[in-house]
């Protein structure tokens, strides 16, 4: 870890205040999964946020609305992140989402091919899609024409757009993780 969380009593005003709006939504969205320790300082990409608030606090504000907005079903949301976090060995990411998932509903077998960047037997169609292009993407490629197509048939025109954003949003917040070197707690098991 290059840099350490930050309790709310070091942080500014401003600061401060988007520390507690973070807590308070991922104490809503997210309870199943530890993000703040004993002393009450955000865990996994928040830490570099709050560091380093005049790029942190507008990549917030993006990762909110990605959020905020949100049409697709979680589950297929779900594959997606955990498509990015494989590939890029991103261990807060899947840490954290390794448990939404299984919340969603998401078997183990699934939550653990996923996990370790493989394509996993079970997904639904519009699961398996999701899954393919976050792949597509994160390997650096453009998605082909028929996978493009097959994904509008499936999810719609905007699902698909909101699906590009959340794959950039989640490889955006990969690469915080991996850059800053942040762990996943040390207490966390994988879903049995």
């Amino acid at each position: 870890m290059r840099i350490q969380p930050l309790p709310p009593s070091t942080l500014g005003n401003e600061v401060r205040s988007v520390h507690e709006e973070i807590a308070s939504l991922v104490s809503r969205s997210q309870s199943q999964v530890t993000m703040m320790d004993a002393q009450g300082a955000l865990l996994g990409p928040f830490p570099a946020m709050l560091h380093y608030p005049r790029f942190g606090i507008p990549a917030l504000s993006f990762l909110r609305t990605l959020d905020m907005h949100a049409t697709l079903n979680k589950r297929i949301r779900e594959v997606a992140i955990l498509t990015v976090a494989a590939h890029f060995g991103a261990r807060f990411e899947l840490y954290a989402h390794e448990i939404m998932s299984e919340a969603f509903g998401m078997s183990p077998d699934i939550i653990a091919s996923l996990a370790a960047g493989c394509h996993p037997y079970g997904l639904t169609e519009q699961e398996a899609i999701a899954h393919t292009i976050a792949h597509v993407l994160v390997a650096g490629h453009i998605v082909p024409d028929s996978t493009y197509k097959r994904a509008i048939d499936l999810l719609g025109q905007d699902a698909v757009a909101e699906l590009f954003f959340l794959i950039g949003g989640y490889s955006f917040i990969a690469v915080i993780l991996n850059g800053f070197d942040m762990p996943a707690p040390q207490n966390f098991k994988p879903p049995a």
